[in-house]
């Protein structure tokens, strides 16, 4: 089933192109019925044969409307259209030189036929071949008048004023309507651009959860067992413990992965901060956690909740940290809020910059920046310290 845009922009062309074929075909009947009344005031072959071409030249001209749907300037349709087009348009306007009364109205064919072929063409060559067409339609009554030694159009009646003014008019309708239809096109494609990088950019938002949950908990997961496995001969009890603690984080793991595949998972800085004091106190480094005000807004909490589990995943991952010092506060600048992670077990990679931490790092710089938040880093190679400053601003007042 077609999209609701979708079938927005077939009934905008539609539209268009109803507006451009009754335009044309206005403008072919309107001759046909002043080349009818030339025919009944003077009866000839020429003149019948005329308003025969007349009526053939018009259906090509409305068929060749649906090729109208490239836009301006989207080329022209195979050889064969184009032949079909000019074929009775050319024919018409160089019979209606040897027929007396169809001055100027013979030429009207063929001017429309150019003008549709004109909105075909590049820009540059669109108005020059526009400006050849419209000679070649005024030199008509011009050419005829003097062969058939006949009064010039315009001094022997209305019928070529109202014919010059509507055939005036005719290009700039095209090109017009087309312009038109290619906004409409254009901003559609805008539209499928946005809906596909929102799509990209959910992908990625679901890849960075997904990597944060798993990373975290596996790294977790193996701390323990290796603990597990170094206790399990000298002491069981404690080695069962860690083994059920393993099991407990495995369900937990499952349970968040779940819960973001299904849409519900919310970050929770609390928790994010309790977890991250317990993990590092558990690998051996003094966890050091100074908090004070928290931030309500759920998108700052988001933001800095993933700060926490990468910095923590980080220093376990790629640090062999003693002491580690947690600070959460509001910042110096006005309705911003700061967290400062530092340790003191900073790896080779992390003083260089490069690395899997690095790359980590990023990622949440990406994550920060969308919230309008700030990460900057700081190494002490002498003491192998490494400073992680994160500032968000904060959306609503905060609260113990």
């Amino acid at each position: 089933m077609p999209s609701e845009h979708s079938r927005s922009v077939h009934t905008t062309w539609l539209y268009t192109l109803s507006s451009v074929v009754f335009f044309v075909g206005f403008f072919v009947g309107f001759v046909a019925l002043i080349m009818l009344e030339a025919y009944s005031n003077a009866p000839s072959a020429l003149g019948a044969a005329l308003i025969v071409l007349q009526l053939v030249a018009g259906a090509a001209l409305i068929r060749f409307c649906w090729f109208l749907q490239v836009g301006r300037g989207g080329g022209l349709p195979g050889a064969a259209w184009t032949i079909a087009l000019f074929v009775p348009a050319v024919t018409a306007w160089v019979l209606g030189l040897f027929s007396p009364g169809y001055e100027l109205i013979a030429a009207t064919s063929l001017w429309a036929a150019c003008c549709l072929v004109v909105c075909l063409m590049p820009k540059p060559w669109r108005w020059p071949a526009l400006g050849a067409s419209a000679i070649v339609f005024v030199a008509h009554p011009v050419i005829a008048t003097v062969a058939l030694d006949a009064p010039f159009p315009y001094a022997t009646g209305g019928s070529a004023w109202a014919i010059s003014i509507y055939a005036l008019t005719l290009p700039f309708m095209l090109l017009s309507s087309l312009w038109w239809w290619e906004i409409v096109v254009e901003l559609d494609r805008h539209r499928r651009s946005a809906a596909e990088l929102a799509v990209t950019q959910e992908r990625l938002r679901f890849a960075s959860d997904l990597h944060d949950i798993q990373g975290h908990h596996l790294q977790v997961i193996s701390l323990k067992s290796e603990l597990a496995e170094r206790l399990l001969e000298r002491d069981p009890v404690a080695a069962r413990e860690h083994i059920h603690e393993v099991r407990l984080i495995a369900k937990e793991a499952l349970e968040a992965t779940r819960s973001l595949v299904a849409g519900y998972r919310q970050v929770s800085l609390a928790d994010e901060l309790e977890n991250a004091r317990e993990v590092l106190t558990a690998a051996g480094a003094e966890c050091e956690l100074r908090l004070g005000e928290l931030p309500t807004d759920a998108t700052t909490r988001s933001a800095l909740a993933s700060v926490v589990r990468e910095a923590t995943t980080n220093i376990l991952r790629h640090s062999a940290a003693t002491r580690v010092s947690i600070v959460l506060s509001r910042g110096t600048g006005a309705g911003r809020c700061e967290l400062v992670i530092a340790n003191d077990g900073a790896s080779a990679e992390a003083v260089r910059g490069s690395g899997a931490a690095a790359s980590g790092l990023a990622g949440l710089r990406e994550r920060l920046a969308a919230v309008g938040g700030t990460i900057e880093t700081s190494t002490d190679a002498s003491s192998a310290r490494f400073e992680l400053r994160v500032s968000v601003p904060v959306a609503a007042e905060v609260t113990a």
